[in-house]
């Protein structure tokens, strides 16, 4: 065995929002990666839209730097609950983790599962606290959730001897102990270099490594990324792929280490490196690259199965082609199985349909991630109602159970518990934290369907929740649905400031004046239970006759405009979202009322 002690592979993990990417900006600005005069953007490793837009990591990114002679390869991982996926992968490629912890709200539901997942694969961990600067911190509490934390997870005695490192990461500040004076991230460096072990492996035996990440490029196709295991790997040789027992040859193009945010050719790299690799156009995620004279395969990458599906099918609204430019079940077919050669997470099934597929992910921002990435490319595609993936054990019916957190002001607290209450939900503990009750529950899955937006109303924007995978368990019986009926367009036409006008005390409408509308489209919520054919493209009948209140100027209520999600948590079984490139539409499944109609007696009979 050899051990390459010139590079440390470690990642950063944490729950969503506590201050991942910032760190690693920190880290690439203060080891020199940027001159000191260029100006950089914030969390410059979220590189996509969605990413900037949201301020969520939601693929994991590579990049490198130096301290003292020593590469420091770092892998930013994505702390949402939904992108568990890539967390899983990329840990195989590392030795170490910084497992950041935010200063106030201590270790919270995904800090748990990242954690679970490291200790799992025996990686030895750092613990950053941050945001120290933050004037509410609660260190000495904090440090103690945290050992708590390890024990409950089953760390042995190595893993239990965790380095402590306090980092405010937005100023650039990192130190050994509070009582010590604030200094650069000179103490987290020296602390990475001395605690993560430096890969081990042979050096001379034949190639090993397994590809944990795969990007596409235009101009060179696919990008394999893993860890060279064992042996070496140059550019332009011809190598062994292994799959499932199954071999087949490819020739390796050309070789990339990271240095930075950039990726650099070399001739090759050693046992311990992580790499990019070109040229091999059949590579999929957990395949083996292997020495073609002495193939051995790894163990391919597991990751957890999906929780929930929804079916994407070819938009058939009167409205269909207008806004998109793929809109065929081949465009939208070719473009989900290329989704799940990349996103392990991600199932896609062909139904009895050929224009309708089911694709299964860990949640709803899982899916709703990639409707919303599809759109902006320019496909159009219509969505049905999120359904939970189900199992069958023992002739027994399984339902995924999740482990809930919800904040709020103690003034709403009988309001997220009566909402939980009806979803199925069990309380597991409560504590207080700064004014907040923190209460932790177990809940199926389908019970947090539309659950967000109710307790953002119910708690006045104050609540906050989070969620994590927890367990499947029996199917824990019926769970209300929506309580309120829709309002749908029973002609195609153009909406009127008077139409809406005459509409708005039955229920909160969702369209504005001029937009246009088809029959069977929804355009309100109706105030109770039952659905509603309605016009809101009436106009207004000119008279000769005048009065005086007739023609006071027409007040609207603004509606209510839905994000993707939204729709998504809105709709009921007959009903699905339409969405286009420029627009997002809810409308019933049957268009024409006549039939819906009939098909409701019939389902009722």
């Amino acid at each position: 065995m050899g051990i390459n002690s010139g590079i440390r592979n470690i990642a950063i993990i944490a729950h969503v929002d506590h201050g991942k990417t910032t760190l690693v900006d920190a880290l690439l600005k203060q080891s020199r990666v940027f001159r000191d005069n260029e100006q950089v953007a914030e969390r410059v490793m979220d590189s996509g839209d969605l990413e900037r837009e949201r301020g969520i990591t939601i693929l994991s990114k590579n990049t490198a730097i130096f301290y003292n002679g020593i590469k420091i390869n770092i892998v930013d991982t994505p702390g949402h609950a939904d992108f568990g996926g890539e967390v899983e992968r990329v840990l195989n490629m590392v030795d170490g983790v910084l497992l950041v912890v935010d200063a106030f709200e201590g270790p919270m539901p995904q800090t748990k599962f990242v954690l679970r997942k490291a200790l799992e694969r025996k990686l030895k961990p750092i613990v950053v606290i941050n945001k120290i600067d933050r004037p509410e911190i609660r260190i000495d509490e904090v440090n103690d959730e945290i050992l708590e934390l390890f024990m409950e997870l089953d760390a042995d005695d190595e893993q239990l001897d965790f380095p402590v490192i306090y980092t405010a990461a937005k100023a650039g500040i990192s130190k050994k102990s509070m009582d010590e004076e604030d200094q650069d991230l000179k103490p987290l460096l020296e602390t990475i270099v001395k605690e993560i072990p430096a890969p081990e492996g042979e050096l001379d035996a034949p190639l090993q490594m397994v590809v944990t990440t795969l990007e596409a490029d235009e101009y060179v196709g696919k990008i394999a990324i893993g860890r060279v295991q064992r042996g070496k790997i140059k550019g332009g040789e011809t190598v062994a792929l292994m799959r499932d027992g199954e071999i087949s040859k490819g020739k390796v193009g050309k070789v990339f280490t990271y240095d930075g945010l950039s990726r650099v050719e070399v001739p090759e790299a050693e046992m311990g490196e992580i790499v990019a690799l070109t040229g091999l156009a059949e590579i999929s995620i957990g395949d083996t690259i292997a020495d073609q004279e002495n193939p051995e395969a790894l163990p391919g990458i597991k990751v957890d199965e999906p929780t929930l599906s929804m079916t994407f099918g070819v938009n058939t609204s009167p409205f269909a082609g207008r806004e998109g430019q793929f809109v065929t079940s081949r465009h939208i077919r070719d473009r989900l199985f290329k989704e799940a050669q990349t996103n392990v997470a991600l199932r896609v099934e062909e139904t009895d349909s050929a224009d309708i597929f089911k694709v299964s992910g860990r949640g709803e921002l899982h899916i709703s991630i990639l409707i919303e990435t599809m759109r902006r490319e320019g496909y159009e595609m219509q969505i049905g109602k999120p359904e939970v993936v189900y199992k069958i054990v023992d002739g027994q019916k399984l339902e995924p159970i999740e482990f809930l957190t919800v904040e709020v002001p103690q003034d709403f607290m009988g309001i997220a518990m009566e909402s939980l209450g009806r979803r199925k939900a069990e309380m597991v503990d409560m504590t207080e934290v700064a004014g907040y009750m923190r209460i932790n529950f177990l809940i199926p899955a389908r019970g947090l369907i539309g659950f967000r937006s109710e307790l953002l109303t119910g708690t006045k924007g104050n609540g906050i929740m989070n969620h994590v995978f927890h367990s499947y368990a029996p199917y824990k019986g019926d769970i209300p649905g929506r309580s309120r009926g829709s309002l749908v367009a029973f002609e195609e036409g153009t909406t009127t400031g008077y139409g809406i006008w005459n509409l708005q005390d039955r229920g909160t409408m969702f369209i504005e004046p001029n937009q246009q509308v088809y029959e069977g489209m929804i355009v309100g919520e109706n105030s109770r239970e039952m659905d509603i054919d309605i016009n809101p493209c009436k106009q207004k009948h000119l008279t000769n006759t005048r009065t005086s209140s007739a023609d006071e100027a027409i007040r609207l209520v603004p509606p209510r405009l839905m994000s993707l999600e939204q729709a998504l948590e809105y709709i009921n079984d007959d009903e699905l979202v339409e969405v286009t490139p420029s627009s997002i539409r809810l409308r019933k499944v049957i268009l024409d009322r006549t039939v819906r109609g009939r098909a409701a007696k019939n389902s009722r009979k």
